[in-house]
């Protein structure tokens, strides 16, 4: 059935488990992230589709699956499942995408790697995820494509269905063009983007850094602008802008920009914070402690989260201030993002290092400054613990957002606990009112966790009201209704018909598509 709304993004909408020796598919298990609210986007049009990769021993087996029918509570819906080799996804997500476009994307221009990156196969696997989108979409229907592994599909479904709307959300910071343009596919990857006919980002930043590229590369006209929101222009932090672009034209093609963070399930991160259940764990936390200060700290284990920086200065924390020895515990949450990669390893390595040194020159029988978790805890453990910190210390040397700030501003219904954020995650223009730092610097690093374990009672709960304010304002569910008004206000011509026959054979771009 032709889909009005077609959602392509690299995860399958659902998780996929084994019972009694056969693998049955399961609806998320939590409510709160970005595939249930995807999903939610299924139920403002007549029928929906998602289109996703899976893991295939032999992409030709004629008996693979490839559309199955979905019933969950987000009602029925369709999943073009496109089936990828271990060595396709191994070129096409782990080299491609995490060794040459992660690194630039924020900014690490040193560990960008170009060496092993087999450019045909992204086309290719960018090839199948768009004639899918333009199978399933129907005439004048959103094929709307989530994330930077997926950037040459816009262009293919523009070839494929000229009649359709092409929405693309930017998940990750996107860079200035001096980063960008290191990349030696630069205006393939813009020249897709310059097909859709909205592009969002978090916040506005990206989009200007984004214009820049465009710019850079193109004939581009800025054609809209406007005034940043008052919530996400903070002065004097790095990543304010205090205009925003919302309109580029590209010769007679216009594309629309945005610049709206993705939010949490703030209601539900609050009724769960508020239950009776994660209070009397927050209250055992507490009895744990015996009166110690805890800070949390929760982030994958990935060379741009800041996570050996923030260790460097609790050590330095510990060295300067012997009266909290002790008195101070740090929660380190480090979670593994892929275990197969050098560069992962190297990070986790040396976090496990830093921490038992730590523990090493400061630690006791009755007291261990750190303790380092290097599995994801379960959400509603999690939120218990958000409950019972003193601190939540969040500080990356760049990230495109980061909702664990947001997730532990929403836990605080008690209205205590600090938030000590990075200026350099997006979510920083948004969350002012916490202690923000910059990673980059000791001296900052040292003066804002001090700020934090000294702030008085008033200030806090100052502080914590604002920031839930805001955590609220900008939920998971504003974002899904500007997505919404942005779907509304593109125009298609009517008449356009596609290109030529999708299909869902699959298949390599045309030679003249690259």
């Amino acid at each position: 059935m032709p889909s009005d709304l077609v959602i392509v993004y690299h995860r399958q909408p659902y998780e996929e488990v084994e019972e009694n020796g056969r693998i049955v598919r399961r609806e998320n298990s939590s409510p709160n992230g970005i595939v249930p609210t995807l999903k939610s986007f299924f139920g403002r049009v007549g029928h929906g589709s998602w289109v996703a990769w899976k893991l295939a021993e032999d992409p030709a087996d004629p008996n693979w699956e490839r559309v199955v029918e979905i019933e969950d509570s987000f009602g029925r819906y369709s999943v073009s499942r496109l089936p990828l080799t271990e060595a396709q996804v191994r070129s096409f997500y782990h080299i491609t995408s995490k060794e040459a476009f992660w690194p630039i994307l924020h900014s690490f221009k040193e560990r960008y790697n170009y060496d092993p990156v087999d450019w045909p196969v992204f086309r290719e696997v960018n090839w199948a995820f768009a004639e899918a989108a333009a199978a399933e979409a129907a005439p004048g229907g959103v094929v709307w494509v989530h994330d930077y592994n997926l950037w040459l599909v816009p262009g293919y479904v523009r070839r494929l269905r000229p009649d359709v709307k092409i929405a693309f959300f930017h998940h990750t910071p996107f860079p200035s063009a001096d980063m960008f343009n290191v990349l030696p596919w630069r205006r393939e990857i813009v020249e897709s983007l310059l097909a859709c006919d909205e592009v969002g980002f978090h916040i506005p930043r990206y989009a200007a850094n984004f214009v820049s590229v465009a710019r850079s590369l193109f004939d581009v006209a800025v054609t809209g602008e406007e005034k940043t929101r008052p919530d996400f222009s903070a002065d004097g932090t790095a990543l304010a802008e205090h205009r925003v672009p919302t309109r580029i034209a590209h010769g007679s093609h216009e594309v629309l920009l945005s610049a709206f963070p993705v939010g949490v399930d703030a209601g539900y991160i609050r009724e769960l914070a508020d239950g009776d259940d994660t209070r009397a764990r927050a209250a055992a936390i507490r009895d744990e402690l015996g009166g110690c200060q805890m800070i949390i700290s929760v982030a994958r284990t990935d060379y741009t989260k800041g996570n050996i920086e923030q260790l460097l200065t609790f050590e330095r924390l510990l060295e300067r201030r012997p009266e909290l020895r002790g008195k101070v515990r740090l929660m380190h949450v480090s979670v593994s993002a892929n275990r197969n990669m050098t560069a992962y390893e190297e990070v986790q390595s040396e976090i496990e290092q830093i921490t038992g040194r730590i523990n090493g020159r400061f630690g006791s029988f009755e007291w261990q400054p750190v303790s380092l978790i290097g599995q994801a805890i379960p959400f509603r453990e999690l939120v218990a613990y958000y409950r019972a910190a003193d601190v939540a210390w969040i500080t990356p040397l760049c990230d495109g957002l980061n909702l664990v700030a947001a997730e532990f501003c929403a836990a605080r219904g008690d209205g205590e606990g600090v938030l000590v954020l990075s200026e350099f995650a997006g979510i920083a223009v948004e969350l002012s009112e916490a202690v923000l730092t910059n990673p980059f610097s000791n001296r900052s690093m040292d003066a804002a966790i001090d700020q934090a374990l000294a702030m008085a009672p008033v200030e806090r709960r100052s502080r914590m009201e604002a920031l839930r304010a805001k955590v609220a304002r900008y939920d998971i569910r504003a974002w899904a209704a500007e997505q919404q008004r942005l779907f509304d206000s593109i125009h298609r011509p009517l008449d356009a018909a596609p290109a030529r026959p999708a299909s869902r054979a699959g298949g390599i771009p045309p030679r003249d598509a690259a």
